[in-house]
């Protein structure tokens, strides 16, 4: 007497093999999700990085005078147009911390901006106006408050190469930084601070009036 084996219908097999991947990519978020699970199968941090390489030195004659310290929240949000924001959306809250410095550069004074009397005791210099740099974001105080994803946004997240990006609040953040330092007046406390080193600078070496202006 024999018995036969009975097999599983083409549909039942993809039906199991749907359930099998669904139950595996599951399992993968809850151990993303869920605090101190991933620390039971033990992790190594490495770092492999290879050694800096040296690009290029270029030489400064620019006077950092005044520096600026600036906060600013982002809220980003990303809709898509035509389905609801629970299953394509994205919305992000991000505190972003960085620095503004004031500077005149030196570099582009010359002789006819320069004018010291006879007797060497009276000198008058003008200089360009001062200029601001670049936002500085500073990684170690900014930091994201919350995310909201919508459903494929998560989804995609997991297979994308760059998770959960912070790149473009992080470009937002630096943009209203700048723009607080231009309405700030960190460029006249530069000019300021410019001018009290240079006169105490020339006092010392014997000058007993020291003119500063600044345009061109």
């Amino acid at each position: 007497m024999t018995t036969s084996v009975r097999r599983l219908p083409g549909w039942a097999k993809a039906v199991a093999a749907l359930v099998l991947v669904l139950a595996v990519l599951f399992a993968g978020i809850r151990l993303a999700v869920l605090p101190g699970i991933k620390d039971l199968f033990g992790t190594d941090t490495n770092d492999r990085s290879g050694p800096a390489l040296l690009k290029s030195i270029q030489d400064m004659s620019r006077y950092n005078a005044a520096s600026g310290n600036f906060q600013v929240v982002v809220d980003l949000e990303k809709d898509a147009e035509f389905l609801p924001d629970a299953l394509h959306g994205t919305r992000t809250l991000y505190v972003g911390a960085g620095t503004v410095d004031a500077y005149v550069d030196l570099g582009g004074v010359g002789e006819r901006d320069v004018r010291v009397d006879k007797d060497r005791t009276s000198a008058t210099i003008r200089l360009p106006h001062a200029r601001l740099g670049r936002p500085a974001l500073d990684p170690d105080h900014s930091y994201a408050v919350s995310k909201q994803r919508g459903l494929l946004d998560r989804l995609g997240d997991l297979f994308s190469d760059n998770p959960n990006s912070e790149q473009a609040v992080q470009k937002l953040a630096v943009r209203h930084i700048g723009d607080a330092a231009k309405r700030s007046g960190l460029t006249a406390r530069a000019e300021s601070n410019t001018t009290g080193m240079l006169q105490g600078l020339l006092r010392s070496l014997g000058f007993k009036e020291v003119h500063i202006t600044y345009g061109t």
